[in-house]
């Protein structure tokens, strides 16, 4: 039986230009395809891989327990690291004792029609709403703060517990808010989060200022001083600006002065 190198010799030597030619053909066939199988598997693979879903036409980003518990010092603009633990996971509710509802994890579109049954099936008996979130779905964010206006209940954020993103709009809606010693709350940028259809950058210009306007009057209708907006708007969307304590007082962000820690 013949070699490989012998049928390649014996193949080049009827007429060695066009062999050769015709060799150089078939690899850039074969190379083609292997390209192509090769970027067929990435994109599959990339598919099977992406299981996050779109929160909201505009949304903020998610930042997990990592800055918690946090005193804001030095660079005010921290960076924010992937969500993780019970804050990387959708929003759940949890009633305490003295009509204490605990809000935790991502708000995630419909967190806000969960959070009105809740609401509803406690009635009364709930009088103050504590938050321990990175944010979420702005919308519905907004609609958990007039719930909590409406119904005019409390808001808190514990010590050493986080409240940011979009979880502060939360936090406003409450007639009396409460900041623990060293706990995070901070905001930033609206973005559009990723979705299945691409708007163009002039639809997506449209729909931040619209969501932006909707948020101002929010923070007016709340008695928030707008420079928390400002704060928000001159932040990017990768970063967090998180209030000092004085700040909290400053802006009207918080009512009731928090307890002394006790470390």
């Amino acid at each position: 039986m013949a070699t490989l190198s012998q049928r390649v010799h014996l193949w080049l030597s009827g007429n060695p230009e066009d062999a050769v030619l015709r060799l150089i053909f078939r690899l850039l066939i074969i190379a083609t395809i292997a390209a192509l199988g090769y970027d067929l598997a990435g994109t599959q693979a990339g598919r099977d891989g992406d299981t996050s879903q779109e929160t909201s036409p505009f949304s903020l980003p998610s930042l997990p327990a990592v800055l918690s518990p946090w005193l804001p010092d030095g660079d005010r603009l921290t960076p924010l690291p992937q969500p993780g633990g019970v804050l990387g996971r959708p929003m759940t509710f949890e009633l305490g004792s003295g009509g204490r509802l605990q809000a935790s994890g991502t708000i995630t579109p419909g967190s806000a029609e969960a959070f009105g049954k809740e609401l509803a099936r406690y009635g009364e008996y709930i009088k103050t709403v504590v938050l321990n979130s990175p944010g979420g779905s702005v919308s519905d964010a907004l609609a958990m703060g007039r719930l909590i206006r409406d119904r005019k209940l409390a808001t808190e954020v514990e010590a050493g517990k986080t409240c940011a993103s979009s979880c502060p709009l939360v936090l406003f809606g409450g007639t009396e808010r409460r900041v623990g010693a060293k706990a995070a709350v901070g905001v930033h940028q609206v973005f559009a989060v990723k979705s299945t259809e691409v708007a163009a950058p002039r639809d997506q210009m449209s729909d931040a200022q619209r969501i932006s306007a909707r948020c101002l009057r929010y923070l007016r209708d709340m008695g928030i001083d707008l420079e928390v907006w400002t704060r928000a708007m001159e932040t990017p969307k990768d970063r967090l600006f998180v209030f000092k304590p004085d700040e909290l007082a400053k802006y009207g962000i918080v009512t009731v002065a928090a307890a002394p820690s006790k470390s």
